[in-house]
Order: structure tokens, then sequence, then C-alpha cells
């Protein structure tokens, strides 16, 4: 294992359901607590939960008739629909990934986050999303730093 890459940590899991409602009682009676209810762009709603010290779980239900997410669940039904990892430097990372010949797509910049995604297509069969969020992230959503990162801050370059 190599530990001299880009600083990264486990962000959350990101489950699809048909609806929050259905799904939020098992993640209650594991103990989690909803820290986020929100829609985004009219196109899904995601549903964001603490477990214990930091562990955070994404309930993410369509909105949309048609988006990434109906298909997704068309195909696959509820489940895991993503990793994402917090990185503090998604260009050092990105060239981490493809250096070891994996394969990230999807590259979007906003200006509170950036994010990438790496395709399922590797060994694990799994979507992983990177996000380096940026200093305005928890303000400008109106969100409690402790509501969004592990250990309460950002991952940072230095």
């Amino acid at each position: 294992m190599n530990g001299d890459g880009p600083p990264a940590r486990v962000d959350h899991v990101g489950i699809a359901v048909e609806d929050v409602e259905s799904a939020e009682p098992l993640l209650a009676a594991l103990g989690c607590e909803r820290l986020i209810d929100d829609v985004v762009d009219d196109r899904f709603r995601w549903a964001y939960y603490e477990l214990g010290d930091g562990s955070r779980i994404e309930l993410i239900e369509p909105v949309a008739e048609e988006s990434f997410l109906t298909d997704f669940l068309n195909r696959h039904g509820p489940g895991l629909h993503h990793v994402t990892i917090e990185v503090a430097d998604i260009d050092a990372m990105t060239a981490t990934l493809e250096a070891a010949g994996f394969e990230v797509v999807d590259r979007e910049e906003y200006a509170e986050w950036t994010e990438a995604f790496v395709s399922p297509r590797n060994p694990t069969g799994t979507l992983f999303q990177l996000m380096e969020y940026t200093a305005a992230y928890p303000e400008n959503r109106g969100y409690a730093p402790a509501d969004l990162f592990v250990g309460d801050d950002r991952l940072s370059r230095e």
C-alpha cells in the first residue's frame, strides 16, 4: 500500500433509495442522526446522516422522473450507489489514479467544490466520487462544518 499519495478520507457512502422515508427507519435503528435533508436542482433529494464518531451515510432519492438515479434504480434496485472520498488536492489524486491505470471521468468544477468520478469499471465495481471542497461550501449552503466534514474540517493541501 502506498501512503504517500495526496491526503484523502472517506467522506460518506451514498445509497440509492426509492424514497428516504422508507429507508430512514433502518438508519434510525442503527443510531444515525439526520444532519441534512435537501433537494438538488429538482433532480434528487439527499438526506445526510452521521453514525458515531464521523461515519456518514447519504440516502439519495430521485425527484425528477428521469435522472441518473432513476436509471440506476431501474437497473440495480436500491443499494450502494457510490463512495465519496474527500481529497485535499483533486488534481494530484486524479494524476495518481490515472498513473495507476484507473479511469477518472465526469470532472466538474463548481464555486464550492470540484468533483470527479472513478469509473465503476474497476476491480471493485464501485463508483468512487472524489470531492475537493472549497472553504465557501458550508457558508454558502448554510451548513455547519460539523454537519459536512469528518472532524469538522475539510482536508487541506498543507
